[in-house]
């Protein structure tokens, strides 16, 4: 019997093809991973026609706008209330680097912590840390990148095929750790819609300032009703090439630091490894699926020359989703994770601290049927992790963390000027959050802390004709601190500090507004956006003037002024502790896309910038680590099977800085990118990616490095990748 709906069919000769693309890309004798996306935003059940592959003669296909995983309702990109970023298909894959942070940094309002090159998450709006809610399809991704940032993110952008970006709060949705903003990686290894036959991308890739070695390759394969994913990936690095010494000229002016390793970032290699396999079952109005994934990592810490991490993560998923049910509850969506996640710090090849976290978490969200003209969701989101560390720099405890939480979110259009030209969004969402210490040591008896986070938000979105729109959004944001802000009490040798925690902490209170003006025209668009989102009690780490010694020894004598104190031997480090500050972050965002050529080709410029002011408003001084001042400017050309690309970036120096810490000097990044388009009778491009073509010492004010590590020197990869 003919299934009722129509699944992608592949002839023979294309099946023939698929499979032995892939057998060529997962030979051991080619180059190790790279990225890979797909050539244009592609509906899943789509293949591309004959027609199709044939190479362009004029201007770029405008495709339709990206139905984005932040919204519970699916609108599309360009109707969302919040300001949001979609990075997929091609654009994806020439922006894709080693660490999601640099893969998303240069986004408006995004930059990256930069922990050196193998540990870097993202910076949205100023904000880090427990702030920024990292996702692996709509579910958190249980690591230890929040508790300290030479931890990598368990999640490798090289298999990835669309990241959603929310940049401003995000609570309502996702908790309190979204206050900042969301990250959502999406990599599909469970098929939502059918299949028939086998379909696939690869990539392999060489070169660039750390000598990468990239391959990786995806498969799907289906008949008609039940559908499999499978994705394999390798990369492998070396130390990372700078433009001059490790040690910043102001840091060696500063405490007489020495500058070493020239031209070297030491310690700064990397492999990589992982894959995933995935099902599911595809009917009319739904799907049913499971997966499980590996993530493998090994790489050095650039701040400890003898240490390296080794992280694993092994993670199965589980999701099923149904619509068109009845006029009460329109759609049911299912998702459940379970993650058991560990990496070792290995000191000159012994195991000194042993992380652990291993966890669940789930959510059911269910579409109502239409209030009038209202529609929207109800959910229910659950976790339970169970965080470890033993070691040397177990500098918290063991701990429990559990949350549960219900919210509601509503969008109504409403008719003005004989259309729906506005259209309203407002929710709510309450949750319980119980973060529990087994104590033990240094780090007392036992403990337990109960908070009730509570979020609202109300957003408007006015369209103002057929090109100009207005938005904006208010939002009360409430975060349960962290079992690290409550409970450190230990040396913390990747920032170099001792940190206490406060058991006493209250949860985290702020509310914000933002606001868009957008413009649309064919191939024309722009947007420009500002922020303000004020703290009650913003939660920092502070140094508060006294030392430590390892052991925990406070204000340890050393006579002889050499950082270690008498008697005891131990190291010093000075003391922060983690406390609550009234603070306030403001800024800036901007970016365009204009067509200004179109004959032979077309030529597209883009724009770029972004601004970002935090202050501490009891004393008027600014917050640590914020991005400076940047601009940036870029030209895309494509003509037939050739494309070319050119970036310019202008980051500004920052000198507004919290105490003890060190202004960066301004930088100057050219990128370049060049495609070719081979004459195949399936996708495939050869690229080549230019990167720091001015050879610039650029040191992001985002990093706790960035006196003794910077971004890579001049350097070209080279690379293909095909799509069948």
């Amino acid at each position: 019997m003919k299934h009722p709906y129509t699944p992608v069919t592949l002839s023979p000769a294309r099946t023939s093809i698929a499979l032995a693309v892939s057998l060529a890309l997962a030979s051991p004798g080619l180059f190790y991973a790279g990225s890979l996306a797909a050539e244009e935003i592609k509906p899943t059940t789509t293949k591309p026609t004959a027609q199709d592959k044939k190479p362009a003669t004029g201007p770029a296909i405008q495709l339709a706008p990206v139905a984005v995983t932040a919204n519970p309702l699916g609108v599309d990109s360009d109707e969302m209330v919040v300001p949001v970023a979609v990075l997929n298909g091609r654009e994806l894959s020439l922006k894709r680097e080693s660490t999601l942070g640099e893969t998303l940094d240069g986004i408006p309002g995004v930059s990256a912590s930069s922990f050196g090159p193998n540990a870097s998450r993202p910076v949205i709006r100023g904000l880090d840390g427990d702030r920024i809610r990292i996702l692996q399809n709509g579910l958190g991704v249980l690591d230890a990148s929040s508790l300290s940032f030479d931890h990598a993110v368990a999640v490798d952008p090289i298999i990835i095929e669309q990241i959603d970006v929310v940049r401003g709060p995000a609570a309502l949705l996702y908790g309190g750790s979204a206050v900042g903003g969301v990250v959502n990686a999406i990599d599909h290894r469970i098929p939502k819609q059918a299949i028939d036959g086998v379909t696939g991308r690869g990539e392999v890739s060489a070169g660039g300032a750390d000598s990468r070695r990239n391959a990786a390759v995806v498969l799907d394969a289906g008949n008609g009703l039940f559908t499999i994913h499978a994705d394999a990936y390798t990369r492998k690095t070396d130390d990372l090439d700078i433009p001059g010494f490790a040690v910043s000229s102001r840091k060696s002016r500063a405490d007489g630091t020495v500058r070493e390793n020239r031209g070297k970032l030491v310690n700064s290699d990397a492999q990589a490894d992982g894959g995933a396999i995935g099902g599911s079952l595809n009917f009319e109005n739904g799907y049913a699926g499971m997966s499980f994934s590996t993530f493998n990592n090994e790489y050095g810490t650039v701040a400890e020359p003898g240490v390296r991490i080794v992280q694993k993560s092994d993670r199965w998923d589980a999701a099923t989703e149904f619509t068109d049910l009845g006029t009460v509850i329109k759609g049911i969506k299912l998702k459940l994770a379970h993650t058991d996640y560990q990496h070792q710090e290995l000191e000159d090849g012994a195991v000194g601290t042993t992380f652990a976290n291993k966890g669940v978490e789930g959510s059911l969200e269910a579409t109502h049927g239409n209030i009038g003209r209202m529609t929207g969701v109800i959910g229910y989101q659950v976790q339970n992790s169970r965080f470890s560390a033993l070691g040397d720099e177990a500098f918290v405890p063991s701990n429990t963390t559990k949350s549960q939480a219900l919210y509601l979110y509503e969008e109504l259009p409403i008719n003005l000027l004989n259309r729906d030209a506005l259209k309203l969004s407002f929710g709510a969402r309450t949750e319980v959050v119980n973060v529990d210490s087994a104590g033990g040591g240094r780090f007392g008896p036992a403990d337990e802390n109960r908070f009730r986070p509570n979020s609202y938000s109300a957003g408007a979105l006015f369209a103002i004709d057929q090109q100009w729109s207005i938005s904006s959004n208010l939002s009360h944001n409430e975060r349960a601190p962290s079992y690290f802000e409550l409970y450190a009490n230990g040396p913390h040798l990747a920032t170099g500090q001792f940190e206490l925690g406060d058991g006493e902490l209250n949860k985290e209170v702020a509310n914000g507004i933002d606001a868009q003006l957008r413009w649309k025209s064919g191939n024309n668009s722009f947007s420009v956006g500002t922020y303000y989102t004020r703290f009650r009690n913003f939660i920092s780490l502070a140094n508060t003037g006294n030392n430590r010694g390892l052991d925990g020894e406070l204000n340890p004598v050393d006579a002889d002024n050499d950082g270690v104190a008498d008697g005891s031997g131990e190291e010093i480090l000075p003391e922060a502790s983690f406390l609550a500050v009234p603070a306030v972050f403001r800024g800036v965002e901007a970016e365009g896309k204009f067509r200004i050529y179109e004959q032979a080709g077309a030529l597209d410029m883009r724009l770029r910038g972004d601004y970002v002011r935090a202050t501490n408003r009891d004393t008027g001084e600014a917050l640590p680590r914020i991005a400076p001042l940047r601009v940036g400017v870029g030209l895309d050309y494509s003509l037939n099977r050739f494309g070319a690309r050119v970036d310019l970036l202008r980051a500004f120096n920052q000198g507004r800085t919290a105490d003890n810490e060190l202004a960066t000097d301004g930088y100057t990044r050219l990128d370049a990118t060049l495609t070719y388009r081979l004459p195949t009778s399936f996708t495939l491009e050869a690229f080549a990616k230019a990167r720091n073509l001015l050879d610039d010492e650029i040191r992001e004010h985002t990093s706790f490095l960035k006196d003794i590590s910077m971004s890579g020197g001049r350097a070209v990869v080279f690379g293909l990748r095909g799509e069948f």
